[in-house]
């Protein structure tokens, strides 16, 4: 729950850093809320009592914690252990969907009507995209990166003379990050996943490489950087950003999101940044690179 109420505070804040001054809140929302002060008032009022009992209630609760699928306000349980069968790429791809897209955890969090996203695209793939999770596009149809930010995606690996079908993309999470509805029982707007959050994805993550086998891979922003670089391993992207790491054996460029190049302001600048890491997961992919190609985006 504390976990929760954080990331509530921290999008609220994001919000009124955008000029929003109010939000619309649905009576559900509010009598959630209410129940959850109420909640934190008894623990207070608990927090008197006699250590051994607390010491109690946390080896009998620990069990529950660790096998059970996380309910809304809980927390969620041990990363789970992928075990993938024996057959080719496409045998064991399939298998892995019918792990994701069945499992309980993540159809818990899915809101009614909605999708778990798993990766898609060419199994034979050299270039593997990372992202952090679905947004409300994905949600919907169930495949990442297919709203704005991922048709632009689509435009930059096409500017890499590459096709959308000869790459494979995916998220560190495999389901929309959960807000508060809004009066209309939409959520609106979209957060990072939490550390706890990712590390319970990775092990889908890292299944997906082992059956790609790609040459190498690409973190799309802050957040997917994080869940493969190591959580707390740099302050800001730019520490990062356009340099070589490495992740499950396989090396890993970090660049931005292309998020980062839709808001404003839109300029060449930034896209030059994120061109310019291209360039090197093109260099060390082998790809033929055209001289009108290493000028995209140059100041002119």
């Amino acid at each position: 729950m504390r976990t929760a109420l954080n990331v509530l505070t921290d999008e609220l804040r994001r919000l009124k850093t955008t000029g929003t001054k109010s939000v619309s809140v649905s009576e559900a929302s509010l009598v959630a809320l209410r129940a959850v002060i109420r909640r934190s008032s008894a623990a207070v009022a608990r927090s008197n009592a006699p250590a051994f009992a607390a010491a109690a209630i946390s080896r009998t609760a620990a069990p529950v914690a660790a096998t059970a699928p996380k309910s809304k306000t809980g927390l969620l349980p041990p990363p789970p252990k992928v075990v993938l069968p024996d057959g080719d790429k496409a045998t064991r791809w399939a298998a892995l969907l019918a792990m994701v897209t069945n499992d309980p955890v993540g159809l818990s969090h899915a809101r009614p009507g909605k999708k778990v996203v798993f990766g898609a695209g060419n199994l034979e793939a050299q270039i593997m995209f990372v992202g952090e999770a679905p947004g409300a596009e994905e949600e919907i149809q169930g495949e990442p990166f297919v709203g704005p930010e991922g048709q632009l995606l689509t435009k930059m690996i096409g500017a890499m003379g590459l096709k959308r079908a000869d790459v494979y993309i995916g998220n560190i999470m495999n389901w929309r990050p959960e807000l508060p509805l809004s009066a209309s029982g939409a959520q609106v707007g979209n957060r990072p996943p939490t550390e706890e959050e990712m590390r319970y994805s990775l092990p889908f993550v890292r299944a997906q490489i082992e059956i790609v086998q790609p040459a190498m891979l690409v973190a799309l922003g802050s957040t997917a950087a994080h869940g493969l670089l190591g959580f707390g391993s740099f302050k800001t992207l730019g520490e990062v950003r356009g340099k070589w790491g490495e992740f499950g054996g396989k090396p890993l460029m970090v660049t931005y999101h292309p998020s980062y190049l839709l808001r404003p302001p839109v300029d060449n600048r930034k896209k030059r940044l994120v061109w310019e890491d291209l360039l090197k997961v093109m260099e060390r992919a082998v790809l033929p690179i055209s001289d009108k190609q290493r000028s995209f985006f140059l100041e002119k």
